[in-house]
């Protein structure tokens, strides 16, 4: 049933109020072509928003799903069990996108520009509260060309017409509009109020179909043969020398006889996996989302945190062999080492900007639903205030989704896989106006797309792995999703 808000509505009368003048100076800065700071009013536009709080009980993510237009861009991040930190978001008003391998400072210096000259509060209460760009980038500079990947640019960030994001109890909404020369602010403000009107103050996401009708169908989109043979080539030139590590991804596809419930799917991947961090990026007909236990970076004020993911063991319903399988992953040399891989590219690549780069001095098991990893947490002061998406330029890829050397590893990537990742393995997240973000690795995935749901999953190769077991550590991590798709 739907739900309406109760009132007061989503914006009270002084919020209204604040927002009118708001738009008006947003206006004023467009028609005067140069902003204040040289900002993005020089190109014509700019931004106004305003940022409230809201009522407790609200589920961002739930009001999200339940008020989405068809068509209609959104997003979603949170991590449940870091006190419910929530971001979601609903519509756009700037897009900001880019493609080749200079795609991260194109949307970073546009991104700058519009915030720069913004008419916003300033980021203040749970992360990601007040003006924001969220989205993603693909893994390869020119990735998601393919015609599945169709609206995923290689680099895409939306500033959204409506967000909320939350942390504990904290609940905050921000409306934003982008004006023009030639818009009316009042115009301006009553679709704004519109589009609020038809929000629907949703209790929880949809459930999936406890008893679903017709047949589902889980396949390959390549023989389970191709990717043994892909991991024997791959160790071959591994000891051959050419490079340490290479992380090759199979994908897996599910026919549904009817269209993929990302709402519900998104519901069942929070509740299943509360320590990871759940995301969904729609885009027309199409959602990306998936369950990922690892963050590419986090920048809040001049400090930045990440952790350095590699090595992998199954989960077991038995408390004595899951600690078993945790103790061994800790002594596996293949996975140390693997693990030691990632820690010093991380490492390395913040500390020509870092005052301190601190890394734990030993890896920790990290379990989620499925699977235990090693993770290596990594801490840095920055030397100079590096905004969020420069931080992902620097860290991506990390070679616990890429290789070591990855100039190598990139060409050898697409040879042996011979799919087009497009957003798997690649950071999705959100920025700020002032620089802080956060950013995932889009790991432990699927695109839905009507009936169809494209998973991917993969694993590092190093010199003594073996095809046999690194096909079945890539169904281990499907199993995060496919219970889940495959009714």
């Amino acid at each position: 049933m739907r739900v309406r808000p109760a009132s007061p509505q989503w914006l009270d009368r002084p919020a209204r109020e604040l927002l009118a003048q708001r738009l008006q100076e947003a206006v004023r800065r467009a028609r005067a072509g140069a902003g204040t700071r040289g900002g993005a009013s020089a190109t014509g536009e700019a931004l106004a928003a305003v940022t409230v709080g809201v009522a407790r009980g609200i589920d961002p993510t739930a009001v999200v799903v339940a008020s989405r237009d068809a068509d209609e861009p959104w997003y979603a991040l949170e991590q449940p069990d870091r006190d419910g930190t929530a971001l979601a978001t609903l519509g756009c008003v700037r897009a900001l996108e880019a493609s080749g391998p200079d795609r991260f400072e194109t949307v970073a210096s546009a991104w700058r520009m519009l915030a720069a000259d913004a008419v916003s509060d300033p980021p203040e209460g749970p992360a990601g509260a007040g003006l924001v760009a969220v989205g993603g980038f693909a893994f390869a500079p020119g990735g998601g060309t393919s015609p599945v990947w169709s609206g995923f640019a290689p680099a895409s960030l939306h500033v959204p017409r409506i967000a909320f994001a939350r942390r504990g109890r904290d609940v905050r909404l921000t409306v934003a509009a982008l004006c023009t020369p030639d818009d009316d602010p009042d115009q301006l403000l009553a679709a704004i109020e519109a589009r609020l009107e038809r929000l629907v103050a949703a209790p929880a996401l949809p459930l999936l179909d406890p008893a679903p009708a017709g047949r589902y169908r889980v396949v390959s989109a390549m023989p389970p043969e191709h990717y043994e043979g892909a991991v024997a080539r791959a160790t071959e030139r591994i000891r051959a020398g050419e490079l340490e590590k290479v992380v090759l991804a199979r994908e897996v596809q599910v026919h549904a006889p009817v269209a993929h419930d990302a709402g519900a799917v998104f519901g069942a991947l929070r509740e299943g996996f509360p320590g990871c961090y759940v995301y969904a990026v729609g885009r027309g007909e199409a959602t990306f989302l998936g369950a990922t236990p690892e963050l590419l970076v986090r920048r809040e004020g001049e400090r930045a945190s990440t952790v350095a993911l590699a090595g992998s063991t199954r989960r077991s319903a038995d408390p004595a062999v899951d600690d078993h399988l945790g103790e061994a992953l800790l002594r596996s040399d293949k996975d140390r080492g693997e693990q030691a891989i990632v820690t010093r590219r991380i490492a390395r690549a913040l500390r020509p900007h870092s005052v301190w780069v601190t890394a734990a001095p030993e890896p920790v098991v990290v379990r989620v639903a499925n699977i235990q990893h090693l993770a290596t947490p990594i801490r840095a002061q920055l030397s100079k205030p590096l905004a969020a998406v420069r931080l992902v330029d620097l860290l991506h890829p990390t070679p616990a989704v890429g290789g070591e050397p990855f100039a190598t590893a990139e060409r050898l990537i697409p040879q042996l896989e011979g799919f087009d990742r497009g957003w798997y393995a690649g950071p999705v997240g959100w920025i700020d106006t002032g620089g802080d973000g956060e950013f995932c690795v889009a790991l432990r995935c699927a695109l839905l797309r009507g009936p169809i749901a494209h998973l991917y999953a993969g694993v590092g190769v190093v010199r003594d792995s073996d095809p046999a077991s690194e096909l079945a550590e890539t169904e281990i991590k499907l199993q995060a999703l496919l219970p889940v798709l495959a009714g």
